[in-house]
């Protein structure tokens, strides 16, 4: 018997080291694979939101300062294709919703002559409210989807966005684009 009890418990542990392996393997597996995908949405999403904040600019220059403009359209497709293509389903809704706000705003400002007829800055800071507010729900989304621990902001930062309210022009020679002066 001692014989028997030597093998089963040699079969037993090498068997578990082997179980012990493999399922470590697979976790370590799985954990890699999150880590891949949270870094390619990273990236994604922010090819997005640069690809937005440079032709929002770009928009918001020529009209402000009634000259011509033109934007590599194919950029910000294949930024809006990247991050679909690693979005969950809820930041894929949230990017659609923001591509409709998006399009919106371009039939209204590509829509005139920036050079002879351009929007004036509050007609421009208008049709910029409505992509503001879907980015500011985009970027929530995005901050829900690479980490639990981001809380959502409560306005938007950055890029072109039509202002909050709070917000008053600077009178610093800049495109409207200054940080937050209190009212």
């Amino acid at each position: 018997m001692a014989l028997l009890d030597v093998v089963v418990t040699t079969v037993g542990g090498a068997l578990s080291a082997t179980v012990g392996v493999f399922v470590g393997g697979m976790l370590t597996r799985h954990a890699q694979d999150r880590h891949w995908l949270r870094d390619r949405q990273l990236m994604a999403y922010q090819d997005l939101l640069r690809e937005y904040a440079t032709f929002s600019m770009i928009l918001r220059r020529a009209h402000l300062g009634r000259t011509g403009w033109d934007y590599d359209w194919g950029a910000w497709s294949a930024a809006l294709m990247s991050a679909s293509l690693v979005a969950p389903s809820v930041v894929a809704a949230e990017i659609d919703k923001f591509g409709q706000a998006v399009q919106r705003l371009l039939d209204v400002t590509t829509a005139v002559d920036t050079t002879t007829a351009p929007l004036s800055q509050d007609q421009f800071e208008q049709a910029m409210a409505a992509p503001a507010r879907a980015q500011l729900a985009l970027v929530n989304a995005m901050r829900r989807s690479v980490g639990q621990n981001q809380g959502p902001l409560s306005t938007w930062v950055g890029g072109a966005n039509g202002r909050p309210p709070h917000w008053k022009t600077a009178q610093s020679g800049h495109d409207g684009a200054a940080g937050p002066q209190q009212a």
